[in-house]
């Protein structure tokens, strides 16, 4: 039996079954893994255990406030011991990891150097409006072309921060860390890394890699209820003026002004998403308790499957950023000549019961490089999927490029949709119109 024949973890919804355009149902096939990951089991199992002692934090007497408050603050423990946080870092909650990335941006306290191959949260906090500072640099088609070029944009002028992609959103490759700190301290820099896509595929160590900050998201660390954490060195988080201002930040206040805390308690105002941080906690425990070899080989499996099988449709051709990547995550991207990117996910959606990602994934830049602005599919994949999932998008995108869809699809104000769509929705999530579809920046 191959690594990759089973789950490694079993996730909630594993075994989901969904209704298919014209009857029928099929088991859900959930390679969508980039955009939300599924909880895992244990997240789940351990949340029950957590609800009824669900309270206030920090300032609540109570005995449920009190053991809520040990939960959210040990937390900080468990994340900052996974990804190898120093003596010192603070580990900061955020609401993802584009809020994490808003909160550092807010600290840097000189221009901040980037790549133009981003996801936006790491792109807009720096190079739009209200950006602050922030240079450039267009990677080349190497690694080691990259390499030269962020060092040789640090060279030419003193900047603050160096700010990368631990792994592409859109290709699923990595960026090597060590060296890019390298790099960055020798001229004086800090390095930053958007983990989102990094941290559920790949272990990360900021003490032993040199990364001054790491952000990234639970809900792609196959965590509910929407936290995020910012990791790193505390003395600019210390000087930046509070992130929230409000309640728990602050020391005293009166009419005209606010002492301000010290710490994570500085940009954490407010009640916090305690049930977040503590499923982030747990399913990261889940993830430690990996055998390393055991991980990498399951994702690295399924994803040479699915390229493998990919190749063989000569409409299909896949993004890649570098011609000398090595180790990429579970996130494969594709164009497909022919049929639109949307209408593609649509009638794996309606006809197979497969999710799939469309559009430019928040990476409008990138996408412009290697797609020339189109949209493209996206799979992903992770601890919860298997050699079936795979096969079952494969055995789908032959049958749609044979054959067509078998249902009917109209191109409606530049978005593909079902004619009838007669999938049932469960009461509680009634059928919306199709404007939610237009929101963010998945749209092509």
């Amino acid at each position: 039996m191959s690594i990759s024949d089973c789950a490694l973890l079993p996730v909630v919804g594993g075994e989901l079954s969904v209704p298919l355009q014209g009857g029928g149902e099929a088991r859900a096939v959930n390679l969508d893994y980039a955009a939300s990951a599924p909880a895992l089991e244990s997240v789940a199992a351990h949340l029950s255990e957590v609800l009824p002692y669900y309270s206030s934090v920090h300032r609540g007497a109570g005995y449920a406030s009190q053991v809520s408050t040990a939960a959210y603050e040990h937390a900080r423990d468990i994340v900052g011991g996974f990804v190898g946080a120093r003596v010192g870092d603070a580990v900061v909650f955020t609401r993802n990891t584009t809020d994490a990335l808003g909160l550092l941006a807010s600290a840097v306290p000189g221009e901040t150097v980037l790549l133009d191959i981003e996801h936006h949260a790491n792109l807009l906090p720096w190079s739009a409006e209200g950006g602050r500072g922030a240079r450039v640099v267009r990677a080349g088609q190497t690694i080691a072309e990259t390499l030269l070029l962020v060092e040789a944009e640090l060279k030419s002028r003193p900047a603050a921060l160096l700010t990368v992609t631990g792994a592409s959103n859109v290709t699923g490759e990595t960026l090597p860390l060590r060296r890019l700190a390298t790099i960055a301290h020798r001229h004086g820099a800090r390095l930053a890394v958007d983990g989102a896509q990094l941290v559920p595929h790949r272990r990360v160590d900021l003490a032993f890699d040199g990364v001054d900050y790491l952000a990234f998201s639970g809900h792609k660390t196959y965590a509910p209820f929407g936290a995020g954490v910012l990791v790193g060195r505390r003395d600019w988080l210390d000087a930046a003026p509070p992130y929230l201002r409000g309640g728990g930040a602050v020391t005293s206040v009166t009419l005209d002004g606010a002492a301000w805390r010290l710490g994570p308690a500085r940009h954490e105002a407010g009640s916090p998403n305690v049930l977040g941080v503590v499923a982030l906690a747990r399913a990261i425990q889940a993830i430690d308790a990996l055998d390393d070899a055991e991980w990498h080989d399951h994702e690295s499996a399924l994803r040479e499957r699915l390229l493998t099988g990919l190749e063989q449709f000569p409409r299909v051709h896949v993004n890649r950023i570098f011609s000398d990547s090595v180790d990429p995550v579970g996130v494969v991207s594709f164009h497909i000549d022919g049929l639109d990117a949307r209408l593609a996910a649509l009638v794996l959606s309606a006809e197979w019961g497969i999710a799939v990602r469309d559009g430019r994934f928040c990476a409008h830049p990138l996408l412009e490089r290697i797609g020339q602005g189109r949209a493209a599919v996206r799979a992903s994949f992770g601890l919860g999927s298997s050699n079936a999932d795979v096969d079952a998008l494969l055995h789908a995108l032959t049958e749609l490029l044979e054959n067509g869809p078998a249902a009917g699809y109209s191109e409606v104000d530049g978005q593909w949709q079902l004619d009838e769509d007669d999938r049932p929705h469960p009461e509680w999530a009634p059928a919306t119109s199709g404007e939610a579809s237009s929101f963010g920046c998945a749209v092509g």
